[in-house]
């Protein structure tokens, strides 16, 4: 069964070369429905907005693919705070928000478990936001097994208060916005190398292959959510999750997995 969840190809899925690195935009994850809420959420640049500036030359300098898939920074400042005793010795696995444990609309929703008031160009709009079946169950074995970040291409103003009432047992010690993504090949990326942890002992599971293109090896797929109450994935991935908290190297175990 682990070997099945790491291996499976997800329903929305990017194309990457393996020579170039180069992410197919039209495989990317969609934008929601209304132009003027695009950038709320989506890792996608709005391609009816205004055009992001490229990496600065400053930082694509400091690039650097390795073949394990990890991305070298030299003299740049860790995203995360230090590790703290608690969570001393145990691995630190970054988790994203939205279509992996939530799914936010613009449109009411009769069932919505949360509603959020955001403030767009001056107007105060409601977000409906459904959560993922278990999830509850999910974050709370989590947060006892691992250092737990949430880390979403989001901004903060939506995808702060959508944390605050979805973890309130303080499952998160950081929460990571869009700033701290970094905008490649027309996509926000999680690099993990800027986090300040050894990425022989940090996960990230994620919805969106293009959010780990730099570091595919330490990734643990998750199937996009939208409205299926019938979903187990955040079930069915614990005994996986259970596995890879003992690992002293996740490319190891994850190779290990891989081959059964």
């Amino acid at each position: 069964m682990e070997s099945s969840i790491i291996t499976q190809v997800q329903k929305e899925d990017v194309s990457v070369s393996p020579k170039t690195g180069q992410v197919s935009r039209s495989a990317l994850k969609q934008p929601r429905s209304c132009n003027l809420f695009r950038a709320l959420f989506c890792c996608l640049q709005p391609q009816d907005g205004p055009k992001l500036p490229p990496l600065p030359p400053t930082q694509q300098a400091l690039l650097e693919p390795h073949e394990n898939g990890t991305v070298v920074k030299q003299h740049e400042i860790c995203l995360l705070p230090a590790v703290e005793d608690q969570d001393q010795g145990k691995i630190c696995v970054v988790i994203d928000l939205d279509e992996t444990l939530v799914h936010s609309s613009f449109k009411p929703i009769s069932n919505a478990d949360f509603i959020v008031p955001v403030e767009i160009e001056g107007t105060t709009h409601q977000v409906y936001v459904l959560k993922r079946p278990h999830v509850d169950e999910f974050l709370q074995r989590m947060g006892e097994l691992f250092e737990c970040v949430l880390f979403t291409a989001s901004l903060s103003k939506y995808a702060d208060p959508v944390t605050d009432l979805l973890d309130q047992c303080g499952v998160f010690r950081t929460r990571l916005f869009r700033e701290s993504c970094v905008f490649h090949q027309g996509c926000y990326v999680k690099d993990l190398s800027r986090l300040g942890r050894d990425l022989h002992k940090t996960l990230i599971l994620d919805n969106s292959p293009a959010s780990y293109i730099f570091h595919p090896n330490n990734a643990v797929p998750v199937v996009s959510w939208f409205d299926d109450v019938d979903d187990s994935e955040l079930l069915n991935l614990l005994p996986l999750f259970e596995d890879l908290s003992r690992a002293d190297n996740v490319y190891t175990r994850m190779d290990q997995l891989r081959g059964q």
